[in-house]
């Protein structure tokens, strides 16, 4: 029996690498021979490098953050609730009493836009005549409608108009633009409800957990009958309220 005699060893030099071989021979084999029929684990080098790659952008890239005010529409949420009360009693020159009160609730919102549906009441009483006047009107408002004048990006105008307008309470204050679109009784020749069209600007601070308090100015123009006179109405109304 003849037997070869064992090659020598030979220690892995510092410039070699973990995968590179150590066959003293000239053209060592670059891949392990397989047998026939043998079974390989090795899996397609391509499908490991887009593995990886997917896995790395996926640690890479944070999770989106879900904001607090995404918008979602909201059909009757009824809250807010809001009340304003105007009360005036004098008598002399002239001698009469006024009333004039505001109820509503939030019949649709998405986002800064809001419907709200309002009830007024109106009366005046005095020693020559009076007048009860009930309105029902929708209010769309937009909230916040100065922050689209949000730009320039290093001095935005609406951070600008915010400071001026309200000062330290700029970051609380909630500014809306509304319409007003409805109906009042009596109407014109008191056959049926006069039209109620209108505007309104006006501000929210929020004071507490659900209680704010609302100052605005709201214009109107309504058909009415007063005295038996059909006419069309104008007033302005300064309106101070609560939001629960």
């Amino acid at each position: 029996m003849h037997f070869c005699p064992p090659a020598p060893f030979k220690p892995l030099t510092p410039t070699q690498g973990f995968f590179e071989s150590a066959d003293p021979r000239p053209n060592p084999p670059r891949h392990p021979i397989v047998p026939p029929g043998a079974r390989t684990t090795t899996e397609p080098v391509p499908v490991l490098y887009l593995m990886g790659l997917i896995l790395l952008c996926w640690l890479a890239v944070p999770p989106a953050r879900v904001s607090a005010q995404e918008a979602a529409p909201e059909v009757f949420p009824l809250r807010p609730f809001n009340v304003d009360i105007a009360l005036r009693q004098q008598t002399f020159a002239p001698d009469d009493r006024e009333i004039g009160v505001q109820i509503g609730l939030t019949a649709f919102r998405y986002g800064n836009i809001e419907v709200r549906t309002i009830y007024q009441y109106f009366s005046i009483h005095s020693q020559d005549f009076r007048t009860d006047q009930h309105s029902i009107f929708l209010n769309p408002r937009w909230n916040n409608f100065i922050d689209i004048l949000d730009f320039p990006k290093h001095k935005p105008l609406n951070r600008i108009i915010r400071h001026v307008l309200f000062g330290p309470l700029e970051d609380r204050a909630v500014p809306y633009l509304g319409l007003v679109s409805g109906g009042v009784l009596p109407g014109p020749g008191n056959n049926g409800p006069g039209h109620l069209i209108g505007g309104q600007l006006g501000v929210r601070f929020p004071v507490a957990r659900g209680l704010s308090v609302d100052v605005g100015v709201q214009y109107t123009q309504y058909g009415v009958d007063f005295r038996g006179e059909a006419g069309q109405a104008q007033q302005w109304v300064f309106l101070t309220g609560v939001r629960f």
